[in-house]
């Protein structure tokens, strides 16, 4: 399950009008239907797609989104197409200079930019972004890509989005992260993570600070549902290059408890004090949505559009959100969030929370922070729309839609004053008989007395809209737990009826529109002898997503198999679902490759000696693989303190977390086809090298400018034929294998030891029988050329051709490495 709206659009449909919409998605704003310039050649059947909608129109006129004489405004912004926007990654080696560069240079020569005749905003700061840090453009993505003058800067953002210094990321989108008041000791989790990018931005967050080989005492779990995203979700975080990190694939409403033994507490695992199950500092509640505040960069949303679809998410939302409560600490923050602009979607989710919660949860006044971002207040009073009628309260709602329209859709929530069964006939409208036979129901007649006006403080809620600042629409809410939940008052004879045996009935099949809470409620043994459950296990099981009209998320559709894995219980439960649903039995994921510590002391050994990695780097029960044979692993991922805790407690209570991807890939197998074995089966990863670089003492050399960037360039160099005589000596003495070559700064001699820190550049090689060769990829090669030494592209020609070599290392998947190594 992903975040946001951008989950919701076009996921239902096949696959080839998947791939047509794709392909045709960036004509959408190309020209208009009657632009006399078109290709009078080009498909007549293809039309773009409308940019608007009367459903749409009448549903956010009468609910007051924006007022009556700001309407057109509003609409006009809503059809031009979004401003490009992205990230700078404050946590990469060259943030300042990348900030700089586009300040001083592409701010400067874009301003005088124009586009078919028109004036265009020049490139710039978000200003409610700390440190300028994030950057919105009027050039559309289509006019980067297309325009010649735009061609450096366009450049420019892929080469940085491709090495991870920048994200490409809605400028809306970034405003929830920053609302959480995240720091570097906190456990967060983002409750429907994909694509990642929020992820990204909060693992940037905790990061934030740290030194050179420093990790941080926090960590993230990011969570999917659908497996496909989730891969999306490890791509997009795979940049970041961060031992901080856990992907996990379960369906948020039923994220697994990790309950704690109290043994386990007292092992020092880290748990809530008198808890007995891991809870998180601050909790992402990014949840499915409609995705109408995405309409500016998905128009396909407009043909599209219904009230039904809020309706439909309404009692989910809910479910994930409480859900994302009960995992959270005393004293926690969580943030609520949706791209969409439906109230039922938005402040009656966020009403609903404060009610189930009690006075456990207060909704925070964050209005004095960001205070540059315009925002506006939640509402307190809106309607609901059902199959054409508009209704001010529950006791409006016809019999037979009782199922579908709940009470928590309304501001006061309150189920009392239905109307009684003998008025049912009414259907709370006259009955009409059409020429086919079906009843036909009049729109009742609302009063601007009859609506109903929440109680509660919603008007700390806030709600972007995009005519206040040319972005997309959002929702955000914060919330700030006081308490833990109160306790049911319920004799544990009667939980224990409630609950058999920790089993539970599985949900069914999304398609069959029915989705039902299945959280288990485990019963705890504490001092005394006396039973009492979890907060976290007992939310209100009376929660339901019934009668579901729509799923238009992506997020919320059912796994291609046509199964779902469900984690419950620690004691490998296995439970029959209905339908064609099955439950997978506990600890063993289909699918997905487990997850082990490694703890072969032999290889351990062999890459402390060979790399004389210093005794003060916790590598020791640091190490996992995801390979149950030693002899067989190929690739060696380290993870943090606090991700080795979270392993730890996930083995003790059966491996609930399925996990899908885990730690930072450190070491890797490594063979050459030389004829000649290393003394180390395994190199430095180019993504674990700057978490152990300060710890390397063996296999490390330090390189001049001119060297460094010759082997940037040429891939592969003769010991001899080195500028610097005396580092190519050094380089031959070297233990065949990988190594560690790092850029000499200004005014250091090469007899100066090695000092690293922040500003350290740094790549790994491959020394061979004659030559070291870098194993860096081309697009990081670019990179660093053009950072370091404003260099754009590879010359060749001022170097004998020798140097240029063509031998390969492989690792054990048979995978060119390297593709310029030359066998001496």
């Amino acid at each position: 399950m992903g975040g946001g709206g951008r989950r919701g659009r076009n996921w239902n449909k096949s696959r080839t009008q998947r791939k047509d919409f794709k392909e045709n998605r960036e004509n959408v704003w190309k020209r208009p239907k009657t632009d006399p310039s078109a290709d009078s050649n080009a498909d007549p059947s293809w039309q773009p797609f409308a940019t608007q909608n009367p459903a749409f129109d009448e549903y956010y006129k009468e609910q007051g989104i924006v007022a009556p004489e700001e309407w057109d405004t509003f609409i006009e912004v809503l059809r031009r197409q979004l401003p490009a926007a992205f990230r700078i990654n404050s946590s990469s080696q060259f943030c300042l200079d990348i900030r700089l560069q586009l300040e001083n240079d592409f701010m400067i020569s874009l301003q005088a930019e124009s586009i078919d005749g028109d004036e265009v905003e020049a490139i710039r700061p978000l200003p409610w972004y700390p440190e300028n840090l994030a950057w919105q453009s009027n050039f559309s993505r289509m006019q980067l890509r297309k325009n010649q003058t735009l061609e450096r800067f366009h450049e420019f953002l892929k080469l940085e989005n491709e090495t991870g210094n920048i994200n490409r990321q809605e400028a809306v989108s970034m405003v929830p992260p920053l609302f959480l008041d995240v720091r570097p000791d906190h456990f967060v989790l983002d409750m429907c993570a994909a694509p990642g990018s929020k992820t990204f931005q909060l693992l940037e967050i905790i990061y934030k600070s740290m030194g050179s080989g420093l990790l941080p005492d926090g960590m993230v779990i990011a969570n999917d549902l659908d497996v496909k995203r989730c891969n999306l979700l490890i791509h997009q975080t795979k940049r970041m290059c961060t031992a901080n990190l856990i992907v996990t694939n379960h369906e948020a409403q039923h994220f697994p408890g990790c309950r704690l033994s109290k043994k386990a507490c007292d092992m020092g695992i880290e748990c809530e004090p008198n808890s007995s199950q891991l809870l998180f500092d601050r909790v992402l509640c990014d949840v499915p949505c409609s995705g109408d505040g995405t309409l500016r960069k998905a128009p396909d949303i407009w043909r599209k559009w219904n009230a039904g679809l809020g309706n439909g998410l309404h009692s989910l939302q809910i479910q994930i959100a409480v859900r994302g409560i009960s995992l959270l600490k005393v004293g926690g923050r969580m943030v609520y969030s949706t791209c969409s602009m439906n109230p039922v979607e938005n402040e009656a989710v966020v009403a609903e929370i404060l009610r189930k919660c009690g006075g456990s949860v207060e909704l925070i006044d964050v209005s004095s922070e960001l205070p540059e971002l315009v925002r506006r207040p939640g509402l307190k009073k809106w309607k609901v729309r059902d199959k054409g009628l508009w209704l001010a309260s529950y006791k409006d709602v016809r019999k037979f839609r009782r199922n579908g329209i709940v009470p928590s859709m309304f501001p006061s929530g309150r189920s009392d004053n239905v109307i009684s069964d003998k008025d049912a006939g009414q259907d709370n409208g006259a009955s009409l008989e059409s020429e086919d036979g079906f009843d036909l129901v009049e729109d009742l007649v609302i009063n601007d007395s009859d609506i109903e006006i929440s109680d509660l403080p919603l008007e700390r809620c806030m709600r972007i809209v995009p005519h206040d600042q040319n972005s997309g629409a959002f929702f955000i809410a914060v919330l700030h737990k006081l308490s833990p939940f109160p306790v049911q008052d319920q004799k544990p004879s009667e939980m224990q009826q409630n609950v058999s045996s920790k089993n539970h009935e599985p949900e069914e099949n999304l398609t069959d529109h029915i989705v039902e809470d299945i959280d288990e409620v485990e019963l705890n043994t504490v001092d005394g002898g006396e039973e009492k459950s979890s907060e976290a296990d007992l939310v209100d099981k009376e929660t339901d997503v019934s009668a579901l009209e729509v799923d238009p998320c992506n997020t919320c559709e059912e796994q291609d198999s046509g199964e779902t894995q469900v984690a419950v219980g620690g004691e490998g439960d296995s439970l029959k679902a209905r339908g064609k649903r099955k439950l997978q039995i506990q600890g063993k994921w289909k699918g997905v490759d487990p997850v082990i510590f490694f703890k072969d002391e032999a290889i351990i050994n062999s890459i402390k000696t060979f790399y004389g990695i210093d005794e003060s780097f916790p590598l020791n029960d640091h190490l996992i693989s995801r390979n149950m044979d030693n002899n067989h692993v190929k690739r060696i991922y380290y993870v943090s303190k606090s991700v080795k805790d979270v392993l730890e407690l996930n083995f003790l209570v059966g491996q609930q977390l399925k996990i899908a991807s885990v730690g930072l890939k450190m070491f890797e197998r490594q063979t050459s086809r030389e004829g000649t074995s290393a003394p180390c089966a395994f190199r430095i990863s180019s993504e674990g090298l700057p978490v152990i670089l300060p710890y390397v003492t063996k296999q490390i050399l330090c390189a001049s400018q001119v060297d460094f960037k010759h082997l940037l360039q040429y891939k592969t160099i003769k010991f001899a034929d080195f500028v610097d005589a005396e580092f190519g000596e050094k380089a031959s003495k070297l233990m065949m294998g990988c190594c560690v070559i790092v850029l000499r700064k200004d005014g250091q001699a090469s007899s100066d030891p090695i000092q690293v820190d922040a500003s350290t550049i740094a790549i790994g090689c491959w020394k061979g029988r004659g030559s070291l060769s870098v194993m860096v990829t081309a697009i990081d090669c670019q990179e660093l050329l053009g950072r370091l030494f404003a260099c754009t592209e590879t010359d060749k020609s001022s170097l004998p051709k020798e140097i240029n070599g063509e031998a390969e290392v492989q690792d054990m998947d048979g995978k060119e490495e390297v593709a310029e190594i030359k066998t001496i």
